[in-house]
């Protein structure tokens, strides 16, 4: 089974809603999260659906074989210049991995203000797409964030039909990344494929583009992040913690490193909002890991022993997939998991595994009855038994996952 074989229709749906919108479209994500597949897709809608000529498409794949010489800004000018000029009317360009060409952003600005071309990009460090752009075209371009597959992506690709604890289970050990779902279910194959990924982002996304010359602090800092995956972080104590295994190193390079790791999509940053002061702390934030698999093949243990904090993380990627923006709540001396924001929208979720003692529930709920206002507010677990109360949502966490997204 092969991943083009899934259609990612909430992600074609945004690219509908911007098609033919005077702005620069931006796919955005982790490398193998599936953006090259989804360009090819929006290439055949636009073909099929929208019946714009094969000939008025050019789909440039820059890691494959026919576009690997494509190394300046120069050179992709020679190149698109010419079919620019020689097709009449609308046109859509569509380049993949575009941060592999130098100065693509000059010939991305120049086709732009021509009007007749609909411009389609791609790429996998968001702080390279996001600085180039915003200098030369400043607002005239819209980012559509990727993420890995969700659970209900996750079956579908699968041929599953519905949920079961196995299936489950097998999401949150190996992550949403489509391409592992093509590979032999052996466990040694499969983190060694989420090893070679993790390389690839750290040294063509990271190393390479911020001249890193400590890799194994990088690696140390990625390590500690996905480690600490629902635990207040703050530099200082990566610091601390790199002391205590006789590491010397400064707060400004962590904060480096996190940044760089952040770009590239490696780790998913999480601010504190004070609900009190209605605003955010600048102290301590949270971090998680941008897919499952690769966060559990580079800890190098038992994913299952640590599923109080996949279960978070797979939560906080599937607010992001929903189109929330997602902040850490604190309310006085009370954590609220998720406060999560759409639309003028806010919703409250707190995570958990299990809450099969009464203590248990109690700390959960009071967090959410404490808060002073009449969003909604949901706790997520594993429990089978529904303990909805006091205008609280209680949801079985399998069953949210496979709700229909409301983005």
């Amino acid at each position: 089974m092969t991943d083009a074989l899934i259609v990612r229709n909430g992600y074609l749906a945004e690219l509908e809603r911007w098609r033919g919108a005077p702005v620069v479209k931006v796919l955005s994500g982790l490398r193998r999260v599936g953006k090259s597949v989804l360009l090819r897709q929006w290439k055949e809608r636009l073909e099929t659906l929208h019946q714009l000529p094969s000939g008025a498409i050019w789909l440039m794949e820059r890691d494959s074989l026919d576009w690997l010489h494509l190394e300046s800004w120069e050179q992709l000018r020679d190149v698109v210049g010419p079919w620019v000029d020689e097709v009449a009317g609308p046109k859509a360009l569509l380049i993949d991995e575009v941060q592999l060409i130098d100065g693509w952003e000059k010939v991305v600005n120049a086709l732009h203000k021509r009007g007749d071309v609909d411009i389609y990009l791609t790429g996998s460090n968001a702080r390279l797409l996001s600085s180039d752009l915003s200098t030369l075209l400043s607002g005239r371009w819209v980012g559509i964030p990727v993420l890995p597959l969700s659970y209900r992506e996750t079956l579908e690709l699968r041929g599953k039909q519905e949920h079961s604890p196995q299936e489950f289970e097998r999401w949150l050990r190996w992550g949403g990344l489509p391409g592992l779902h093509q590979m032999p279910d052996d466990r040694r194959i499969l983190e060694q494929a989420l090893d070679a990924i993790f390389a690839t982002v750290i040294l063509h996304d990271v190393v390479h583009r911020h001249e890193v010359r400590n890799v194994p602090l990088l690696e140390r800092v990625a390590r500690y992040l996905f480690d600490q995956v629902g635990n207040l972080v703050s530099a200082k104590r990566i610091a601390d913690y790199c002391k205590s295994q006789r590491i010397s190193v400064g707060i400004e390079t962590i904060q480096s490193y996190a940044s760089h790791l952040e770009g590239a999509f490696a780790v998913h940053r999480a601010k504190r909002w004070d609900l009190k002061g209605k605003r955010h702390l600048e102290v301590a934030e949270k971090f998680y890991a941008g897919d499952l698999g690769m966060r559990n093949a580079l800890l190098g243990r038992d994913a299952m022993a640590d599923i109080g904090a996949l279960l978070e993380n797979a939560v906080y990627l599937e607010l992001l997939r929903r189109g929330y923006t997602v902040s850490v709540g604190k309310l006085g001396d009370r954590e609220i998991d998720f406060v999560a924001e759409r639309g003028g929208e806010r919703e409250y979720f707190q995570v958990t595994y299990l809450m099969a003692d009464d203590a248990t529930r109690e700390r959960e709920f009071r967090s959410l009855l404490e808060i002073d206002d009449n969003h909604p507010k949901t706790i997520l677990s594993m429990d089978a038994f529904d303990f909805t109360h006091d205008g609280i949502r209680h949801i079985q966490l399998p069953n949210w996952f496979l709700e229909e997204s409301r983005r």
